[in-house]
């Protein structure tokens, strides 16, 4: 069974009385084992499964969980268990309770927020101050949802005060995004958790013990939630010296005053680490120690054998860096997908990528760029959304901004006039309008809040009649609109012909392989290899662009691919929205940044570029501690070789660079660090 594998330090936490339980569970020490022992436990004890909720950041981490649970106890039993992120626990349980609810990406609401920002015109307002970008504000009024329950006029205004003359404003433009999102069905990820708290605060959720992983991690709304669910018993499991996401609203106070918020709440401590070997751990203690210790601990070694020393790699030239790295790994007997190189920026990786490559060497990265984040595969999931739900208006907009002269707003208006002349279905009012005449669109202007729009006067379709359309397209009543330029038609025809050749109940390969052989997706693949391929000087590079259009090519076949297990649209548009970022690609040498390197672990590890403003890299840091955390994470995914790596200059630039301080404090670099003064355009040290 799951407990008798379990060190005494781990039986003690997994078997501990229900009540409020805190684990601080180090690098290496076993928390999954421990996590799994305790609900072990609980099932043994009685506790009916569907009485548990197990919450973890990613998807994968609670079905690695399940699937060993499932190795002990009958599958009908585990299943019962209510498991997985925040956001995926939630967005169940809201689906439940409303079915037409829809989950949107991050970038499709930005486009929304912008749609509605762009209706205003601040110019007028004769403003002592300048506007924030839509860009800026939504991403404002997203980390406030995470990191505060205060209004977020109070909120805002405490940051920047000298905003005070547009906050009204800005309340309008959030008000207004809120209400578009209510009306379509739309639900962002803070959404999901703020509505889940609002449910779990007016209704019983019957849990009787929440457990947590990753406890370090989670930001005030998630711990808001936790405290609504209201569970007889609190299970968390973290580490403070792995809290590495400030920047993205992780609370390092929700760990660090556990037992002050919770009257006779239990602390335990993992502290033998399996992992690494003595010497990487000790390197990890020296530098670590430097923070503040919330609650004492020292990591002691489990392993035992023989070792190797961390060892140091310093190198004149950091491209001379990634060749000789690339060089090493080349010649190593370790398999490649057992080594990682670890990096703070990621530009750091490109010259690793370059190097391995080089040399033949397969590698994957992650932390940079997702697949699922490319331009070229977000404009297919999104034509396959709006097939699977044609009210995504979202959809939409993101569609039709890569329309000539047509941007986020117009883009809306349209989708509103095709609903128009349709009756409600987008279908119709596209391919066969029934109302022939244009909505009213325009708004009521307001000056207080930014509010303006020019008179709406009805275009004529004979502005278009050079164009080469479809008879149908030069008929439709969009063509009215008056702000609706040449590329727009031109894109709106070629999207008429590809909607056309569509049915409802087409696979989703056979709907790919449509589009990939669309006119629609042509202009696409041109538009963004032209922009790709060019230089920094504007001229053309026709190599460039060759090589960013087979790039594309081979992202859509590989999406194709992905398709091909997959009968119904619905399911698989719904796998790539909610599963793309955990999805992998290839084979080789894992390239991670530091925050997609947590978890992990491998034989052979390189921390690169560890010299003074990379890393720790001070332009992006919220403090020290933290760059000093994120160190420890990285030092400590290795098992058995680390070696830290720095470069002195940097020809391209003509930089010279100082190693990092955590260098200093490892005991690799004799002395105390002191932080160097630049000296002109030729050191470096930001």
């Amino acid at each position: 069974m799951p407990l008798s594998a379990l060190n005494d330090e781990q039986l003690s936490a997994a078997t501990a009385p229900l009540g409020h339980n805190l684990i601080i569970a180090s690098a290496g020490t076993g928390k999954t084992s421990t996590i799994v022992g305790r609900i072990a436990h609980l099932l043994q004890s009685g506790m009916e499964p569907q009485k548990i909720l197990l919450l973890t950041f990613t998807n994968k981490a609670a079905g690695e969980m399940i699937a060993r649970l499932e190795r002990f106890f009958p599958k009908k039993v585990v299943s019962k268990i209510e498991s997985g992120t925040f956001h995926a626990v939630s967005y169940r349980w809201l689906k439940a309770l409303h079915p037409n609810l829809a989950l949107k990406q991050p970038a499709e609401l930005k486009t929304l927020f912008r749609s509605i920002y762009e209706k205003r015109n601040f110019e007028r307002m004769n403003l002592s101050v300048a506007p924030f970008s839509a860009t800026y504000l939504y991403e404002m009024y997203s980390l406030y949802q995470n990191a505060s329950l205060e209004g977020f006029d109070v909120w805002f205004l405490e940051k920047y005060p000298e905003h005070e003359v547009l906050m009204d404003a800005y309340m309008h433009i959030i008000e207004e995004f809120e209400a578009e999102k209510e009306a379509y069905g739309f639900a962002s990820f803070n959404d999901l958790l703020l509505r889940m708290k609002a449910h779990a605060e007016q209704s019983q959720i019957p849990f009787d013990e929440v457990l947590v992983d990753e406890y370090q991690d989670t930001n005030t709304l998630q711990s808001a939630l936790i405290d609504a669910l209201k569970p007889r018993s609190l299970f968390c499991v973290g580490d403070y010296d792995q809290s590495i996401y400030a920047f993205n609203g992780a609370n390092i106070e929700n760990i660090a005053t556990f037992a002050k918020r919770y009257p006779n709440a239990k602390v335990f401590t993992l502290k033998t680490n399996y992992r690494s070997t003595a010497p990487i751990l000790s390197l990890a203690n020296r530098v670590i120690e430097r923070n503040e210790r919330i609650y004492p601990k020292k990591l002691e070694v489990g392993r035992h054998g023989k070792t190797h020393p961390p060892r140091l790699l310093m190198y004149n030239d950091l491209f001379e860096q990634y060749q000789a790295i690339a060089h090493s790994i080349k010649h190593t007997h370790v398999p490649n997908n057992d080594i990682a190189v670890i990096f703070r920026n990621n530009s750091s990786a490109d010259g690793i990528e370059a190097s391995l490559r080089e040399m033949g060497i397969s590698c994957k990265r992650k932390g940079g760029t997702s697949f699922f984040d490319a331009k070229e595969i977000k404009f297919l999931l999104d034509l396959l959304s709006l097939l699977v739900n044609p009210k995504d208006m979202m959809a939409f907009i993101h569609i039709f901004e890569y329309a000539g002269g047509v941007g986020s707003a117009l883009s809306k208006e349209m989708f509103q006039c095709f609903l128009h002349f349709g009756q409600g279905s987008l279908r119709q009012g596209i391919l066969s309008p029934i109302e022939k005449e244009l909505p009213k669109l325009n708004p009521t202007k307001n000056v207080q809040l930014g509010l303006f729009d020019d008179d709406f006067e009805i275009g004529t379709a004979t502005r278009f009649k050079h164009l080469e359309l479809l008879p149908e397209v030069y008929a439709h009543p969009i063509l009215k609109h008056p702000r609706l330029t040449q590329d727009g038609v031109k894109f709106f025809d070629r999207f008429y012909r590809f909607l056309s050749n569509i049915q409802y109940d087409d696979t989703p390969v056979k709907v790919l392989r449509e589009a990939l052989s669309s006119k629609l997706y042509e202009g696409i693949v041109e538009m963004l290899s032209t922009q790709r391929g060019r230089l920094k000087n504007g001229e053309m590079d026709e190599e460039k662009k060759k090589t960013a259009r087979e790039r594309i090519i081979t992202k859509a076949n590989l999406l194709l691919n992905l398709a091909r297990p997959y009968r119904e649209l619905g399911r698989f548009v719904n796998a790539m929205v909610l599963g793309g970022g955990e999805l992998s690609e290839g084979e080789g040498v894992n390239l991670l940044t530091v925050h997609a390197s947590k978890g992990l672990e491998f034989s052979e590890v390189y921390v690169v570029d560890l010299v003074d403003g990379r890393f720790p890299n001070r332009r992006m840091m919220s403090s020290i501690e933290e760059e000093r955390r994120l160190f420890y994470v990285a030092v400590t995914r290795a098992k058995d070789k680390l070696y830290l790596s720095l470069a002195k200059y940097d020809k391209v630039k003509k930089a010279e660079y100082v190693p990092s301080q955590f260098l200093h404090e490892a005991g690799l670099i004799k002395g105390e660090f002191v932080e160097p003064v630049p000296k002109g355009k030729k050191k470096e040290s930001a």
